[in-house]
């Protein structure tokens, strides 16, 4: 993933690698895995709907052989690793598989408490779940409570890291910094980026071909039905942030009575003509609206960071130090494109806030070590690049398989022309990372119609107002679909990720959700979180002679639609 930050989190331009998460079944309930477990469900696919059920059932007989998981995973006991095989191909359910990485700490509660497993998807579409059970083993505050009723299971996605992993270029090149600026000077900018986007596409079909038509959301809603029988569980209970609320839509959608709990937090708007070209381009006007919210708390602590007391101020500082990066990138790696990866850290997480506010006061004083430490790319870590070139195809290769996308360059021109006129900050990255979908040489899809209006049990939906990455009317959208469901908005705040925040008034009823299935009787309005606190002027003055790893760090923060 990045260096220093345990979350997925947009790539800067093609190619870069960003530098920087029915009721209650009592447990004697519970069946052992067998066919039984596998309840026939509402597939819309077709040859799909039968491929899945035989899986299903498949997978409920087999059931998981949980053992310590490989030495090399880097999950600690007693965490447990195991395997769920599933077909590559729906209609084929009895021609080629794949195996699918889960693991799970097991819930903390007496025999009573216990209410099944609770499964896991943080976003990308990309990212690993594999850390959610370390909510337990570490104790999360959060969590303490839902992990007495439930296993914490995680997986890696088809194509994600231990799960028959896609790749589209080398990672080693992949990292490799610096790109290109990639907001383009002239024509010529243009038809070398186009240039790289449709190489990338040719490297995906190149090396990953036979896994690309079949890299689709609904088949990823397929395995987690398939995964829910292996566990032995007759409905699922699922926590899906950013691109996950996407897949826990699909997966209501194809089977809405196999929904026992779920809690979609960050909502991806799930509209079909939304899905994913206009997508992109609504995140590049809620970037700008989040860019410029943390401008304006940089500049209200401009007592700590020097970098201007007014949001043109901190913002002119911005395209200074961009400027310089791009005459002469910092330590030879460190130029436009790969600042962005970093700043753009700000808009999605509030716990970005202070140290991407240290990193850029340090340059601003003549320290450019932080920033260069924080953002270079390590050629040393080479399992580190392959997890983040892996991650990018596989974003990648479910947003171009899931739709049809724009073919025509004029268009893609014209749109994001206009829209980096009001929305300069993540506009034409943004672009060039999707672009490859434009060349793709696979099968692309028709989105799947997002919507559950019977036998499905209430589904807890949580959104902050000012999301970047997925902004809310996707959780109003998503909110008018789901029969039943029912809607937190955390008002006045736009942190990604809101069930990873402490908020009492989010916070409890999420527990109370998961715990009795009870929602509210309507919507509720939350205040916000507490806004992240800078340090005092010493302790920064400090911190900005500090190397970057003393920064604060993530931890177990959602992968996001990038």
């Amino acid at each position: 993933m990045t260096k220093g930050i345990n979350h997925v989190i947009r790539n800067a331009t093609l190619g870069s690698a960003a530098t920087l998460i029915t009721g209650a079944l009592a447990a004697g309930l519970l069946l052992a895995p067998s066919a039984s477990a596998a309840p026939a469900g509402r597939d819309n696919g077709g040859a799909e709907a039968i491929g899945v059920q035989i899986a299903a059932a498949r997978a409920a007989r087999a059931g998981i052989d949980w053992k310590d998981c490989p030495a090399d995973w880097g999950f600690e006991k007693p965490i447990q690793c195991g395997w769920v095989k599933v077909p590559l191909d729906y209609t084929k359910p009895f021609g080629k598989t794949i195996e699918l990485a889960v693991d799970r700490a097991v819930s903390t509660g007496t025999k009573e408490e216990r209410q099944g497993a609770l499964v896991y998807n943080p976003g990308g579409p990309g990212g690993s779940g594999m850390r959610f059970p370390r909510r337990i083993t570490t104790k999360s505050p959060l969590w303490v409570n839902a992990s007495k009723a439930y296993d914490f299971v995680g997986f890696d996605p088809r194509g994600v890291g231990h799960s028959a992993p896609i790749s589209c270029i080398d990672p080693q090149e992949f990292v490799k910094a610096p790109k290109a600026d990639p907001v383009p000077s002239n024509e010529a900018d243009k038809r070398a980026q186009r240039k790289l986007a449709a190489e990338y596409a040719d490297g995906c079909k190149e090396r990953s071909g036979e896994m690309l038509p079949h890299m689709t959301t609904p088949n990823t809603a397929r395995d987690l039905d398939v995964i829910r029988a292996a566990l032995g569980e007759q409905k699922l209970n699922y926590l899906g942030v950013s691109y996950g609320t996407y897949l826990g839509g699909v997966y209501a959608t194809l089977f809405p009575t196999h929904v026992r709990r779920m809690i979609v937090d960050s909502v991806v708007n799930p509209a079909t003509d939304n899905i994913w070209y206009q997508a992109n381009l609504e995140q590049d006007a809620a970037f700008q609206m989040r860019w410029n919210d943390w401008q304006d708390w940089v500049a209200k602590n401009d007592a700590v960071f020097h970098l201007g007391d007014t949001r043109a101020k901190v913002e002119a500082k911005y395209q200074e130090l961009r400027g310089k990066a791009k005459a002469n990138p910092l330590g030879g790696v460190v130029g436009p494109a790969e600042l962005i990866g970093f700043f753009q850290g700000a808009p999605y997480y509030d716990s970005s806030w202070v140290p991407v506010a240290q990193a850029f006061s340090a340059w601003a004083a003549g320290d450019e070590k932080p920033l260069i430490e924080a953002i270079a790319p390590d050629m040393s870590d080479t399992k580190g690049n392959a997890a983040s070139e892996n991650s990018n195809a596989v974003y990648t290769a479910v947003e171009c398989a899931d739709a049809k996308w724009p073919t025509s360059w004029a268009k893609w021109d014209r749109d994001n022309t206009e829209l980096h006129k009001k929305y300069p900050f993540l506009t034409w990255s943004n672009a060039w990372m999707n672009l490859p979908c434009a060349t793709w040489k696979s099968k692309q899809s028709t989105p799947i119609e997002v919507g559950a209006k019977r036998g499905i049990a209430p589904v807890l939906i949580v959104q902050s107002e000012r999301d970047a990455a997925t902004p809310y009317q996707g959780a109003v959208e998503l909110h008018r679909r789901l029969a039943g469901s029912r809607l937190i908005t955390e008002q006045n705040a736009g942190s990604h990720g809101v069930t990873s925040l402490v908020n009492p008034c989010v916070n409890t009823r999420v527990d109370a959700y998961l715990l009795t299935g009870k929602v509210d009787a309507q919507d509720v309005k939350c205040g916000p979180h507490a806004t992240p606190v800078p340090p005092a002027p010493a302790a920064a003055k400090s911190l900005v002679e500090a190397p970057a790893a003393a920064l604060p760090q993530h931890e177990e923060l959602p992968a996001v639609v990038r």
